[in-house]
């Protein structure tokens, strides 16, 4: 009996995916629970399990583009595991008793280590392409290793450079085009970034947050928080944590339009902007105004985790009502952060650098940070987007207010 592999049910707005490639060969027995494929769709990358034990045969390729519950495989259940071990048994057995000839190397037919083989199985390499520097020509996992990374160079190129032009040589060498197809992650991003541009009258407010309060008391308690709490105390978790603040006190910034009425949603899902391989994605932080310092920095870096790693769910991205993005990490100075609708506001921090400042009459040397605020002028005015910004401001400056929530 064979069982088809379909596309699933992935999220509300995802109807379409693409198979970006196959875990496991056609003809392979795979067993229930193993991941056979790999898909991506709008918001991110999944692995799709076998349903139940058996030999899989293949009817869709890589790359293609797919229908939610479109076929693309099938799982013969019936089918024996044993069928390909009796095989390799038989071979190897027979191999053992055979005499060598005169001068004949002694040799056994490719036959690899457990960890070669799933090292190999999993690179999708066939053993009898690999030559063994092992005892009687055994595949070594070492051997494996190599054959992976020079079949994964490969195919990265392969699947990278779509076309070339041919090369033109000029007064300053040859030059050349690589033309690669837009992933649908990007292609999304794109679409996104759009729909925002044109659908909401957005506008940026600025200001600067003097960071030496703030890196002060980091300073002071980060050895005694890592031991108790297990991670490290980063700015995101204070900023995050002032924001969730200052949106009680300006609900505007916390609220979406949804047909001709307005949202105000009484809770702070915050999401924060992630960068990785295949693009930027934003995890969302759940009701994080109810979260301590602590479970802000451990939800952070279990989300940035798993969107690094490819393994974010599309639940685990929907449904913010404000985000925070760090620009300062790759060293922006200042920025006009986009927003990421439906929501109203985004808050964009940047690097933090040394610069003279006038305090108490004198020019003095502070670590600042300069905050950008976009908004949805349709239904935040100037009033609340500077009043919600300096607020933030002044938590930041004055950290203890973080915790008496003043």
């Amino acid at each position: 009996m064979s069982l088809e592999l379909k596309i699933p049910v992935i999220g509300e707005s995802v109807t379409e995916v693409t198979l970006s490639k196959w875990m496991k060969k056609d003809g392979e027995y795979v067993k229930e629970g193993d991941a056979v494929c790999e898909v991506e769709s709008d918001k991110a990358t999944m692995e799709l399990p076998a349903p139940v034990s058996g030999v899989l045969s293949i009817k869709a390729s890589e790359g293609a583009e797919l229908k939610i519950g479109a076929v693309i495989g099938l799982i013969d259940s019936q089918a024996k595991a044993s069928a390909e071990t009796q095989a390799t048994k038989t071979t190897t057995s027979a191999a053992e008793k055979m005499p060598m000839a005169k001068n004949e190397t002694a040799k056994v037919i490719n036959e690899p280590s457990p960890a070669a083989r799933k090292i190999l199985d999993e690179a999708g390499i066939d053993k009898n392409a690999v030559s063994g520097s092992g005892k009687d020509g055994r595949i070594t996992k070492s051997d494996a290793l190599d054959a992976s990374k020079n079949s994964s160079s490969t195919t990265a190129q392969a699947s990278t450079v779509a076309t070339k032009t041919t090369p033109v040589k000029t007064l300053s060498g040859e030059r050349s085009i690589r033309v690669e197809k837009m992933s649908r992650l990007r292609k999304t991003i794109a679409s996104k970034l759009v729909e925002a541009k044109n659908t909401t009258a957005m506008l940026t407010t600025f200001n600067e947050v003097d960071m030496s309060a703030l890196m002060e008391l980091r300073k002071k308690y980060k050895d005694p928080f890592k031991e108790k709490h297990g991670v490290n105390l980063g700015f995101m978790s204070f900023f995050t944590k002032a924001c969730t603040i200052a949106l009680k006190d300006f609900p505007a910034v916390n609220a979406q339009i949804v047909g001709e009425d307005v949202h105000f949603f009484e809770y702070a899902d915050v999401g924060i902007a992630v960068s990785t391989p295949k693009g930027l994605v934003v995890p969302v932080v759940r009701s994080a105004e109810a979260l301590s310092l602590a479970q802000i920095e451990k939800e952070i870096i279990t989300l940035a985790t798993k969107a690094r790693d490819g393994k974010i769910t599309i639940d685990e991205m929907s449904g913010g009502t404000f985000s925070i993005t760090n620009g300062g990490v790759f060293g922006s100075m200042l920025s006009t952060p986009i927003l990421n609708i439906p929501q109203s506001a985004i808050l964009g921090m940047h690097n933090i650098v040394e610069r003279p400042v006038a305090l108490n009459g004198q020019v003095v040397i502070r670590p600042i940070m300069y905050l950008a605020l976009s908004y949805d002028h349709r239904i935040i005015d100037g009033r609340e987007s500077v009043s919600f910004l300096k607020k933030v401001k002044e938590l930041l400056e004055d950290p203890s207010r973080l915790l008496l929530d003043v």
